[in-house]
């Protein structure tokens, strides 16, 4: 947006495409939050941006609150903390419009809604923001731009809902997902509650995103959605073969059982040492591992290919392999660069976060570096090309 389109939107006090916020004091941020959330979902469906001015009061006039390069650091990590999601495609500047020193938050409407923020669907009609409801979230669900929708919302035209679980989506991907206040409200039937989460379209058809985290077979219907395991004895791949398994199911029950069989092949050792303490360290640490594969799971395409993760175990390293190379603003150069990321399966992300799988987005390859060097094995190696990502973790000397 122009300076000028911003000074008239700055000036117009009936808006309901604009907040103002005086400071950034914890209450203030999760206003802010609470806004961009509103704004990213946006029901009055006015397919423009929402504006969030930081450093004014209600009235327009100036706060004079300093706009420091921290502040604006702390405004952009609202985009990737993972308590908006899915993501908010927002813009964060420092600009002085009408004689007063601002930051200026631009929300563009989410192309998926709804969007939540800690759980919690908000929502901007005229001066009110407020907790969406039913008949609301059902208008977000009803107006997804279909046409620009990726691969992870396509309708899956070859499943029905009798192959989602439901008993998983309610045991275990709701609670993870929504506040406890929404669910102890909830009225929904459950393919409300399906289609609010984009486990299914509009219409009922199960999305490829709602086989992959709560269907019952996802390898029967997004092909390649699985894991192939092979745990070799020796240090080539035609060494005689220790283990093998292809591992599907739902989004938690895959990623259990893999958390479960890295734990089963990882071996410790025992060092006495001159003192009376006996020293136990792990070939492997575990805490790596699982960020790398899930990294995999969560990168990879899905598009396109048939080919699964794969993840080799040798007796010297492990390799894996993702199908899927760098996306959006990541390439070979600036791969692996503390907090930069991009999704290529955004709803995933936000799918893997709700269940606790990832904590905080774009520090998975650094703390996997961590917690290797801290573990005394070398350093992860990435091979990077266009349409596959290999890393290998080197066994501890």
């Amino acid at each position: 947006m122009t300076d000028q389109e911003l000074e008239i939107l700055l000036s117009d006090l009936e808006s309901d495409r604009v907040e103002r916020k005086s400071s950034l004091s914890d209450d203030a941020k999760d206003k802010i939050c609470q806004a961009v959330c509103a704004f990213a979902n946006d029901l009055p469906h006015h397919q423009h941006p929402g504006v969030l001015f930081i450093g004014v009061n209600d009235n327009g006039s100036c706060a004079h609150l300093p706009i420091t390069d921290q502040l604006l650091l702390t405004l952009a990590d609202i985009r990737s903390n993972g308590n908006i999601l899915p993501f908010p495609v927002i813009t964060v500047q420092k600009k002085w419009l009408n004689g007063c020193e601002l930051a200026v938050i631009t929300v563009q409407p989410s192309y998926a809604p709804p969007v939540r923020y800690k759980g919690k669907v908000w929502i901007r009609v005229g001066p009110r923001r407020a907790v969406a409801t039913i008949e609301e979230e059902r208008r977000l669900t009803e107006k997804r731009r279909a046409k620009d929708l990726p691969f992870e919302l396509w309708p899956n035209s070859l499943a029905t809902q009798a192959d989602l679980d439901l008993d998983i989506f309610r045991r275990v991907y709701l609670p993870s997902a929504l506040h406890p206040d929404i669910i102890e409200q909830n009225q929904r039937t459950h393919e409300q509650q399906l289609a609010s989460m984009r486990f299914v379209t509009p219409d009922g058809l199960p999305t490829n995103l709602g086989i992959l985290v709560v269907g019952q077979e996802p390898h029967r219907f997004v092909y390649g959605a699985y894991v192939q395991f092979l745990r070799l004895d020796g240090t080539e791949l035609t060494d005689p073969i220790k283990d093998q398994k292809e591992i599907t199911g739902s989004l938690p029950e895959l990623l259990h059982q893999l958390d479960e069989l890295l734990t089963v092949h990882i071996s410790v050792a025992s060092n006495i040492t001159t003192q009376p303490t006996e020293m136990r360290q792990p070939d492997y640490p575990i805490v790596a591992l699982q960020q790398l594969v899930r990294n995999a799971i969560l990168h990879r395409t899905y598009e396109g290919t048939h080919a699964p993760v794969r993840l080799t175990w040798f007796n010297d390293r492990i390799e894996i392999h993702n199908p899927g190379g760098p996306f959006g603003q990541v390439n070979p150069q600036n791969f692996g660069q503390p907090g930069l990321t991009d999704y290529r399966n955004l709803h995933l992300a936000e799918a893997m976060k709700n269940l606790g799988y990832v904590q905080r987005f774009g520090v998975g390859i650094y703390l996997a570096r961590h917690e290797l060097a801290k573990n005394g094995n070398p350093a992860p190696e990435f091979a990077i090309g266009d349409t596959y990502l290999m890393v290998t973790i080197r066994r501890r000397p």
